[in-house]
Protein backbone atom coordinates (compact mmCIF):
# COMPACT_ATOMS: atom_id res chain seq x y z
CA UNK A 1 0.00 0.00 0.00
CA UNK A 2 1.18 3.49 -0.78
CA UNK A 3 1.32 6.27 1.73
CA UNK A 4 -1.99 8.06 2.40
CA UNK A 5 -2.57 11.29 0.47
CA UNK A 6 -4.50 14.34 1.50
CA UNK A 7 -6.71 15.43 -1.38
CA UNK A 8 -5.70 18.62 -3.15
CA UNK A 9 -8.26 21.37 -3.71
CA UNK A 10 -9.06 22.80 -7.10
CA UNK A 11 -6.49 25.33 -8.40
CA UNK A 12 -6.16 28.18 -5.95
CA UNK A 13 -8.68 26.46 -3.64
CA UNK A 14 -11.60 27.89 -5.59
CA UNK A 15 -15.17 26.67 -5.23
CA UNK A 16 -17.09 25.30 -8.19
CA UNK A 17 -20.78 24.94 -8.97
CA UNK A 18 -23.13 25.00 -11.95
CA UNK A 19 -26.25 27.17 -12.02
CA UNK A 20 -29.40 27.38 -14.10
CA UNK A 21 -30.89 30.80 -13.39
CA UNK A 22 -34.35 30.92 -11.83
CA UNK A 23 -37.17 31.76 -14.24
CA UNK A 24 -39.50 33.05 -11.51
CA UNK A 25 -40.79 36.55 -12.18
CA UNK A 26 -40.09 39.06 -9.41
CA UNK A 27 -42.01 42.19 -8.36
CA UNK A 28 -40.27 44.32 -11.00
CA UNK A 29 -41.16 41.89 -13.80
CA UNK A 30 -37.62 40.50 -14.01
CA UNK A 31 -36.95 36.77 -13.81
CA UNK A 32 -33.88 35.71 -11.88
CA UNK A 33 -32.12 35.06 -8.62
CA UNK A 34 -31.74 36.49 -5.14
CA UNK A 35 -29.57 39.64 -4.95
CA UNK A 36 -26.74 39.37 -2.43
CA UNK A 37 -23.13 40.29 -1.77
CA UNK A 38 -20.05 38.50 -0.50
CA UNK A 39 -17.93 39.98 2.27
CA UNK A 40 -14.51 38.52 1.42
CA UNK A 41 -14.89 36.47 -1.78
CA UNK A 42 -14.66 37.43 -5.43
CA UNK A 43 -17.13 35.47 -7.59
CA UNK A 44 -16.92 34.73 -11.32
CA UNK A 45 -19.59 33.64 -13.81
CA UNK A 46 -18.51 31.64 -16.87
CA UNK A 47 -21.52 31.44 -19.18
CA UNK A 48 -21.98 28.05 -20.82
CA UNK A 49 -25.41 28.46 -22.38
CA UNK A 50 -28.42 30.68 -22.90
CA UNK A 51 -28.76 34.42 -22.41
CA UNK A 52 -29.26 36.76 -19.48
CA UNK A 53 -27.51 39.41 -17.44
CA UNK A 54 -26.08 40.18 -14.04
CA UNK A 55 -27.21 43.38 -12.35
CA UNK A 56 -24.67 44.88 -9.95
CA UNK A 57 -24.62 47.65 -7.35
CA UNK A 58 -21.24 49.06 -6.32
CA UNK A 59 -19.49 52.42 -5.84
CA UNK A 60 -19.48 52.48 -9.66
CA UNK A 61 -23.29 52.70 -9.52
CA UNK A 62 -25.84 50.38 -11.11
CA UNK A 63 -24.76 48.17 -14.01
CA UNK A 64 -26.57 45.62 -16.18
CA UNK A 65 -23.93 43.31 -17.67
CA UNK A 66 -25.11 41.10 -20.58
CA UNK A 67 -24.34 37.38 -20.33
CA UNK A 68 -24.03 35.06 -23.30
CA UNK A 69 -22.14 31.83 -24.04
CA UNK A 70 -18.41 32.38 -23.64
CA UNK A 71 -18.65 35.58 -21.64
CA UNK A 72 -17.13 35.93 -18.17
CA UNK A 73 -18.16 38.39 -15.46
CA UNK A 74 -16.76 38.69 -11.96
CA UNK A 75 -17.41 40.88 -8.95
CA UNK A 76 -15.33 41.75 -5.92
CA UNK A 77 -16.42 41.68 -2.25
CA UNK A 78 -19.14 44.20 -1.44
CA UNK A 79 -20.68 44.16 -4.91
CA UNK A 80 -24.40 43.40 -4.82
CA UNK A 81 -25.24 41.09 -7.72
CA UNK A 82 -28.46 39.69 -9.13
CA UNK A 83 -28.51 37.03 -11.85
CA UNK A 84 -31.19 37.73 -14.47
CA UNK A 85 -32.70 35.04 -16.68
CA UNK A 86 -32.96 35.84 -20.37
CA UNK A 87 -33.55 32.35 -21.72
CA UNK A 88 -32.05 29.04 -20.56
CA UNK A 89 -29.14 30.83 -18.85
CA UNK A 90 -26.56 28.35 -17.56
CA UNK A 91 -23.41 29.33 -15.72
CA UNK A 92 -20.35 27.75 -14.16
CA UNK A 93 -19.51 29.63 -10.97
CA UNK A 94 -15.96 29.96 -9.68
CA UNK A 95 -15.74 31.21 -6.11
CA UNK A 96 -12.69 32.50 -4.29
CA UNK A 97 -11.94 31.03 -0.84
CA UNK A 98 -13.90 27.84 -1.27
CA UNK A 99 -15.83 27.05 1.88
CA UNK A 100 -16.40 30.64 3.00
CA UNK A 101 -19.55 31.37 0.96
CA UNK A 102 -21.07 28.16 2.29
CA UNK A 103 -20.16 29.27 5.81
CA UNK A 104 -22.16 32.50 5.54
CA UNK A 105 -19.98 34.92 3.56
CA UNK A 106 -22.96 35.64 1.28
CA UNK A 107 -25.60 38.02 2.66
CA UNK A 108 -28.99 38.61 1.02
CA UNK A 109 -30.30 42.12 0.39
CA UNK A 110 -33.20 41.66 2.78
CA UNK A 111 -34.94 44.80 4.13
CA UNK A 112 -33.16 46.61 7.00
CA UNK A 113 -35.43 45.25 9.74
CA UNK A 114 -34.50 41.68 8.78
CA UNK A 115 -30.78 42.46 8.55
CA UNK A 116 -30.86 44.07 12.00
CA UNK A 117 -32.05 40.87 13.69
CA UNK A 118 -29.74 37.82 13.30
CA UNK A 119 -32.49 35.36 14.23
CA UNK A 120 -34.96 36.95 11.82
CA UNK A 121 -32.32 36.93 9.09
CA UNK A 122 -31.49 33.27 9.68
CA UNK A 123 -35.18 32.30 9.54
CA UNK A 124 -35.62 34.15 6.25
CA UNK A 125 -32.43 32.73 4.70
CA UNK A 126 -32.71 29.03 5.54
CA UNK A 127 -34.48 26.56 3.27
CA UNK A 128 -36.07 23.20 4.07
CA UNK A 129 -33.93 20.26 2.94
CA UNK A 130 -34.49 18.60 -0.39
CA UNK A 131 -35.59 19.75 -3.83
CA UNK A 132 -39.35 19.38 -3.59
CA UNK A 133 -42.21 21.90 -3.84
CA UNK A 134 -41.85 23.06 -0.21
CA UNK A 135 -38.22 23.96 -0.78
CA UNK A 136 -39.03 25.64 -4.08
CA UNK A 137 -41.71 27.79 -2.44
CA UNK A 138 -39.34 28.79 0.36
CA UNK A 139 -36.58 29.64 -2.15
CA UNK A 140 -38.98 31.83 -4.09
CA UNK A 141 -40.12 33.65 -0.94
CA UNK A 142 -36.49 34.20 -0.01
CA UNK A 143 -35.75 35.54 -3.49
CA UNK A 144 -38.73 37.90 -3.33
CA UNK A 145 -37.66 39.27 0.06
CA UNK A 146 -34.13 39.87 -1.24
CA UNK A 147 -35.51 41.64 -4.32
CA UNK A 148 -37.67 43.83 -2.08
CA UNK A 149 -34.61 45.16 -0.30
CA UNK A 150 -32.54 45.29 -3.47
CA UNK A 151 -34.96 47.50 -5.39
CA UNK A 152 -34.77 50.14 -2.65
CA UNK A 153 -30.96 50.10 -2.81
CA UNK A 154 -30.94 50.28 -6.59
CA UNK A 155 -33.46 53.14 -6.79
CA UNK A 156 -31.45 55.22 -4.34
CA UNK A 157 -28.13 54.49 -6.09
CA UNK A 158 -29.52 55.39 -9.51
CA UNK A 159 -30.80 58.66 -8.00
CA UNK A 160 -27.30 59.45 -6.76
CA UNK A 161 -27.84 58.45 -3.12
CA UNK A 162 -25.40 55.73 -2.06
CA UNK A 163 -26.42 55.92 1.60
CA UNK A 164 -28.75 52.89 1.64
CA UNK A 165 -26.21 50.81 -0.28
CA UNK A 166 -23.40 51.70 2.14
CA UNK A 167 -25.64 51.00 5.12
CA UNK A 168 -26.50 47.59 3.68
CA UNK A 169 -22.77 46.81 3.45
CA UNK A 170 -22.31 47.83 7.10
CA UNK A 171 -25.34 45.78 8.17
CA UNK A 172 -24.00 42.74 6.33
CA UNK A 173 -20.63 43.11 8.03
CA UNK A 174 -22.26 43.36 11.47
CA UNK A 175 -24.37 40.30 10.73
CA UNK A 176 -21.39 38.04 10.02
CA UNK A 177 -18.83 39.43 12.45
CA UNK A 178 -19.09 36.53 14.90
CA UNK A 179 -18.34 34.06 12.09
CA UNK A 180 -14.94 35.54 11.23
CA UNK A 181 -12.86 33.20 13.49
CA UNK A 182 -14.36 30.15 11.77
CA UNK A 183 -13.84 31.73 8.35
CA UNK A 184 -10.20 32.38 9.19
CA UNK A 185 -9.68 28.68 9.91
CA UNK A 186 -11.34 27.71 6.60
CA UNK A 187 -9.14 30.19 4.77
CA UNK A 188 -6.00 28.88 6.47
CA UNK A 189 -6.88 25.29 5.59
CA UNK A 190 -7.86 26.14 2.01
CA UNK A 191 -6.70 29.18 0.06
CA UNK A 192 -3.73 30.09 2.25
CA UNK A 193 -2.44 26.52 2.38
CA UNK A 194 -2.70 26.27 -1.41
CA UNK A 195 -0.65 29.46 -1.83
CA UNK A 196 1.93 28.35 0.73
CA UNK A 197 2.28 25.02 -1.04
CA UNK A 198 3.34 26.90 -4.18
CA UNK A 199 5.90 28.84 -2.14
CA UNK A 200 7.37 25.61 -0.81
CA UNK A 201 7.54 24.20 -4.33
CA UNK A 202 9.36 27.29 -5.58
CA UNK A 203 11.83 26.93 -2.71
CA UNK A 204 12.43 23.29 -3.66
CA UNK A 205 13.00 24.19 -7.32
CA UNK A 206 15.42 26.96 -6.36
CA UNK A 207 17.35 24.45 -4.24
CA UNK A 208 17.44 21.93 -7.09
CA UNK A 209 15.49 19.39 -5.04
CA UNK A 210 12.08 18.86 -6.70
CA UNK A 211 11.25 15.75 -4.67
CA UNK A 212 7.64 16.92 -4.34
CA UNK A 213 7.12 16.01 -8.00
CA UNK A 214 7.17 12.40 -6.87
CA UNK A 215 3.72 12.98 -5.38
CA UNK A 216 2.23 13.97 -8.75
CA UNK A 217 -1.21 12.51 -9.39
CA UNK A 218 -4.60 13.30 -10.89
CA UNK A 219 -8.04 13.67 -9.32
CA UNK A 220 -11.59 13.49 -10.53
CA UNK A 221 -14.93 14.42 -9.04
CA UNK A 222 -18.58 14.59 -9.98
CA UNK A 223 -21.41 16.66 -8.58
CA UNK A 224 -22.59 15.57 -5.16
CA UNK A 225 -25.87 17.47 -5.34
CA UNK A 226 -28.06 18.10 -8.39
CA UNK A 227 -30.76 20.71 -8.83
CA UNK A 228 -30.55 22.25 -5.39
CA UNK A 229 -32.01 25.69 -4.70
CA UNK A 230 -29.14 28.16 -4.55
CA UNK A 231 -29.14 31.92 -4.25
CA UNK A 232 -29.23 32.58 -7.99
CA UNK A 233 -30.82 29.46 -9.41
CA UNK A 234 -30.94 25.66 -9.45
CA UNK A 235 -27.51 24.55 -8.34
CA UNK A 236 -25.32 21.50 -8.98
CA UNK A 237 -22.68 21.51 -6.25
CA UNK A 238 -19.36 19.77 -5.72
CA UNK A 239 -18.37 18.79 -2.20
CA UNK A 240 -14.63 18.65 -2.86
CA UNK A 241 -12.64 17.22 0.08
CA UNK A 242 -10.51 19.60 2.06
CA UNK A 243 -12.17 22.93 1.33
CA UNK A 244 -15.69 23.04 -0.04
CA UNK A 245 -18.66 22.50 2.26
CA UNK A 246 -22.22 21.73 1.18
CA UNK A 247 -24.59 24.68 1.31
CA UNK A 248 -26.79 23.01 3.90
CA UNK A 249 -29.95 24.67 2.66
CA UNK A 250 -28.70 28.26 2.56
Amino acid sequence: MGKPRLPNPLPGAVGLSHLSAYDWEAADGVCGGSPHLHLVCTEAYVVTGGRGAVQTLSPDGYRDIPLEPGSVAWFTPGTVHRMVQGGDLRITVLMQNSGLPEAGDAVFTFPPDVLADPEKYAAAAVLPPGTGPETADAARRRRDLAVEGYLVLREALVAGDNGPYLEFQRSAARLVRAKVPDWRELWRAGARTAAERTGAQLDALAAGEPAYLGDATAYEAGPTGLGGFGMCGRRDEYNLPGTTLPYGGE
